[in-house]
């Protein structure tokens, strides 16, 4: 007779649950500041909660700022928060670390992302003009004129025409930008500038009026050697006087004519 072996079905042990965020805090609240595992309690708390700030950084993507930048500002909220939780007051640490994380997005929006520093009652009051214009488009079934939207949004018109001046310098342009159906022109080729030919201008008619006041002799000198391109000996030679007299001229009527554009 055989006698049957008996086979031991191997049961697996039920799964450890996994620790929340605030039984970690506690248990890093409880240890020494030298315990090594503070360090490493910490380090595990923030990589459980970095999807958290993903998706948090996530609702602020494509508002002209991009994702891994949110991304990198919610970490480091999050670092904070981590630091910064009491774990005396009872509280979820989610309640704790989300209004913290928003407000640094919120804060790099205000104060970095902008191109042009401005004032945050324009910045706060840009953000809601285009859900109000959506409102008001389809309450009435058109675009509302800027007094019905600064009526709505409970602005003056000269505020809101601000916030939305302001709204224009979020992201300059770069000057090497292509502009459309201009045959490959950069704006830079676009902007208007100050024509330095009108300062040449104003120079010439000054120094007509200068020149005029000269005696005839020493305006005769001026022309051959700055027009003729005549040596001061063959001007003396042409005038009849000597190459020195006509050095003392030429430096004489030089000095008249620059104090008489200077004044």
């Amino acid at each position: 007779m055989v006698t049957p072996i008996a086979t031991a079905t191997a049961v697996s042990p039920p799964p450890t649950p996994t620790a929340t965020s605030e039984q970690l805090l506690r248990r890093r609240a409880s240890l020494t500041r030298d315990d090594p595992d503070r360090a490493r309690l910490r380090t595990r708390i923030i990589e459980a909660n970095l999807p958290m700030a993903g998706r948090l950084a996530r609702r602020y993507a494509g508002r002209g700022e991009p994702y891994e930048d949110l991304a990198q500002v919610g970490a480091l909220a999050l670092i904070k928060a981590v630091d910064g939780y009491d774990t005396e007051r009872g509280a979820a640490f989610a309640s704790y670390a989300v209004p913290s994380i928003l407000g640094a997005i919120r804060r790099h929006f205000r104060d970095t992302a902008w191109a042009i520093r401005v004032p945050r009652a324009a910045q706060e009051l840009t953000a809601r003009v285009p859900v109000a214009r959506g409102e008001l488009g389809q309450q009435r079934g058109r675009q509302p004129t800027d007094g019905e939207l600064a009526d709505h949004l409970e602005v003056t018109v000269t505020q809101l025409i601000a916030a939305l001046a302001a709204a224009e310098v979020y992201r300059l342009p770069s000057l090497n930008e292509l502009q459309p159906r201009t045959d490959g022109i950069e704006r830079i080729a676009l902007i208007g500038a100050v024509d330095p030919g009108y300062e040449a201008v104003d120079d010439h008619l000054t120094l007509r009026l200068v020149l005029a006041a000269l005696p005839p002799r020493e305006r005769q000198i001026l022309a051959m050697r700055f027009y003729g391109d005549l040596t001061q000996a063959q001007i003396a030679t042409r005038v009849g006087l000597s190459q020195m007299y006509v050095s003392r001229l030429l430096k004489r009527s030089l000095a008249q004519l620059r104090a008489g554009m200077l004044r």
